[in-house]
């Protein structure tokens, strides 16, 4: 049997600084006509390669996931199998009808409807009227968007957006499945929807590439893993030991200097440079059922005041988030000063989380857009202590206060 999928000795470069290029069929043709009596031009010194000599193979019927760091090439590895962007070196072969949900809105046209693009996009897979007219029922009811079916999609929320996307992406038959880290945006019940639909997939023999930070998702999907950094396939293997190494790298990376770490996300003229934590009384000792004060220092080289959304989330060593302490869900935003060094202070009081080591991901945002993000920024270690005065022994990672009562019933 040959393999759906066939990466050989992909490259992909970028020039920093430089906006990427979408070739039609008309540029393609005049680049053809012009390349004889053009120069060849020397990869400039801002060149930035964003895969390096990527090879794998997957088998039809295969459930692949995919992680790594921020930054590390994943989403640009699908956007390649996508037909989204070529590759600067190396060949892929697929062998199969590709469907891909890699940000949201990708394939919809903002003008048309939900129905038209349902249509639009079942066309693109190359599927006939009468195929998407069986499926049509089945996306509409698990996209939940009935009464705004006939509304262009540019009124959509980011939400309805989503669940349209991975309804037509996960409905209408593709042999190869492509996911992003899109599933963020759902709430939790839409995420175990498409979850528990991307299992029904695997099940009836789909191959599926599935890129997410969620390390509980992609152990509970995917037979084997992926794990990519710095544009290279570092490991490959078995889903369930490719974690627990790909943890063990996490646990390295808390250990660099803050502002030397390259795997952020954002335009970066805000950035995060060191974080501490603090306990009760300013102590370095975090213990349970007490404030954590997480501490941070930020510098900005924006000549103006800046309104920030300010972000942090804490999760387990295993990657799963259990707390958010993001500013927009208070409907705040935060002054950042001109040219100068600041002191974020978040104070989280008496966090409902048990003995263990956490994980932070710290992010400022500017006009919706990241200034810097950085996932497993820092971690920490809640030492025991009594709990609300009763509970002293309890191994679930999140405690509440709580008593029992009994009443006889007449």
């Amino acid at each position: 049997m040959q393999p759906i999928i066939e990466v050989k000795g992909v490259s992909k470069r970028y020039r920093i600084g430089e906006k990427q290029r979408y070739y039609s069929f008309r540029d393609t043709l005049v680049d053809l006509a012009t390349a004889p009596f053009k120069q060849k031009n020397k990869i400039r010194d801002n060149a930035f390669w964003a895969l390096k000599d990527i090879s794998f193979s997957v088998m039809p019927g295969e459930v692949i996931g995919i992680i790594g760091r921020n930054g590390a090439g994943k989403s640009t590895l699908l956007k390649i199998l996508s037909r989204i962007t070529p590759p600067t070196k190396g060949e892929i072969t697929l062998r199969g009808r590709v469907a891909s949900l890699l940000e949201v809105g990708t394939g919809f046209h903002p003008e048309l409807t939900g129905r038209e693009n349902i249509y639009l996009n079942g066309a693109i897979l190359g599927m006939k009227r009468a195929e998407i007219n069986d499926k049509f029922d089945e996306i509409v009811a698990f996209a939940e968007i009935s009464r705004f079916l006939d509304t262009p999609v540019k009124f959509y929320s980011s939400g309805m957006y989503m669940r349209l996307a991975f309804a037509i992406a996960a409905h209408l038959d593709p042999e190869i499945l492509l996911v992003d880290e899109v599933l963020a945006v759902g709430d939790a019940q839409f995420q175990k929807k498409c979850l528990g639909k991307m299992e029904e997939v695997a099940k009836e023999g789909k191959t599926v590439l599935f890129v997410s930070h969620n390390l509980i998702a992609i152990e509970s999907l995917c037979s084997s893993t992926l794990i990519v950094n710095k544009g290279k396939i570092i490991l490959n293997g078995e889903t369930k030991k490719i974690i627990g190494k790909y943890l063990d790298i996490i646990k390295n990376n808390t250990k660099q200097i803050l502002k030397n770490r390259t795997d952020r996300i954002g335009k970066g003229n805000i950035r995060i440079y060191k974080i501490e934590f603090r306990g009760e009384n300013q102590l370095k000792t975090l213990t349970r059922g007490k404030d954590i004060y997480v501490l941070i220092q930020i510098e900005s080289f924006y000549k103006v005041n800046i309104k920030a959304r300010l972000a942090l989330t804490i999760g387990t060593p295993d990657k799963m988030g259990i707390l958010s302490a993001d500013s927009e869900l208070i409907g705040k935003s935060y002054d950042i000063p001109p040219a100068s060094k600041s002191l974020l202070t978040c104070k989280l009081s008496s966090p409902p989380l048990n003995i263990g080591n956490y994980y932070i991901n710290v992010a400022i945002f500017n006009k919706g857009e990241p200034e810097d993000w950085i996932t497993s920024a820092a971690n920490f270690t809640l030492e025991p202590s009594k709990y609300y005065d009763h509970i002293s022994l309890n191994n679930f990672p999140v405690l509440s206060k709580f008593e029992w009562n009994v009443a006889q019933i007449k």
